[in-house]
């Protein structure tokens, strides 16, 4: 429990799992649903203090609107998938599920959740996303850190850099095995990451037609790796819908966390009339001694 810098009230900090149908995969986030008070170093304070990879701040909350700030346990992030699925499950839970509309750094984020059994399924509508060639010296750069040989790589993919809200490099490796040992340079990609200014490394192979194993390097969140990544999941879907394998009315499952042991199942599908790109998902409620992996 933590104090608001104002009111003597207590704020309190709830911890999901999202993008599983379970407590023990997916990706934990804290979320703050009472942080119309807090400044942004107690923010900072509190992410740093959760510890998990992002906590969500919800503010100025009436008739379904906000606004929705993300923290690391270093810095202010611009968006958060699997922290605004926390979130949005957090409300459902409380007030039913429904439409709802956040103001994030990163641009209105619209997120619709239903009840489906036991469980509360968010999808969100990410801010326009995009992708983009990568150039020859950006991917001689993660090449480096990660020490990929040119036949690492799957050539029916060539490496993009998608955005929705944050960069992401996208990189398809042919062999599965090699997503497996995952194997990189910390301080060598954190040092590139930086100097490109990208949050996460998403790097896939494709298991099946509409369906990749995905892994993202996050040294900028202090971690070796994500456990589910929403952000990213919407950036590779513009990069899957530019390159017409990602068609209206379709979906493609990404499976990440697995090779972490905490196996999360993202849904990723075209916008119709919108560059967005919509990412679903349930999540779960959480202990306090569920640690980030």
């Amino acid at each position: 429990m933590y104090r608001r810098l104002v009111s003597s009230s207590p704020v309190a900090v709830l911890r999901y799992a999202a993008f599983t149908s379970d407590a023990v995969g997916g990706n934990p986030a804290g979320v703050v649903l009472t942080a119309d008070e807090l400044a942004d170093d107690a923010m900072l304070g509190i992410a740093a203090d959760v510890g998990y990879s992002e906590t969500a701040f919800l503010s100025s909350f009436v008739g379904g609107e906000g606004v929705l700030r993300y923290f690391s346990p270093l810095a202010e992030v611009a968006f958060c998938g699997h922290a605004t699925i926390a979130t949005a499950v957090a409300i459902a839970e409380r007030h039913g599920a429904g439409p709802m509309r956040f103001q994030t750094p990163a641009g209105t984020v619209d997120v619709v959740t239903r009840r489906e059994g036991d469980e509360i399924i968010a999808a969100l509508v990410s801010p326009p996303a995009s992708s983009a060639p990568m150039t020859e010296a950006e991917l001689d750069d993660l090449r480096s850190a990660f020490g990929w040989a040119v036949d690492d790589l799957d050539p029916r993919f060539p490496p993009h850099v998608g955005s929705a809200g944050n960069r992401h490099p996208l990189i398809g490796l042919r062999d599965r095995e090699r997503l497996a040992r995952f194997d990189y340079d910390y301080d060598a990609l954190a040092d590139v990451m930086a100097r490109r200014e990208w949050t996460t490394v998403h790097v896939f192979h494709r298991r099946a037609e509409g369906v990749f194993d995905v892994r993202n390097a996050f040294p900028p969140g202090g971690v070796r790796e994500d456990p589910a990544t929403g952000a990213a999941a919407a950036a590779f879907g513009a990069y899957l819908r530019d390159r017409g394998s990602l068609p209206q009315g379709s979906e493609v499952v990404l499976h990440q966390g697995v090779d972490m042991g905490v196996p999360c199942r993202l849904v990723i599908s075209a916008v119709p009339d919108s560059t967005a790109i919509s990412v679903a998902g349930a999540a779960h409620t959480i202990g306090p001694d569920r640690t980030r992996r």
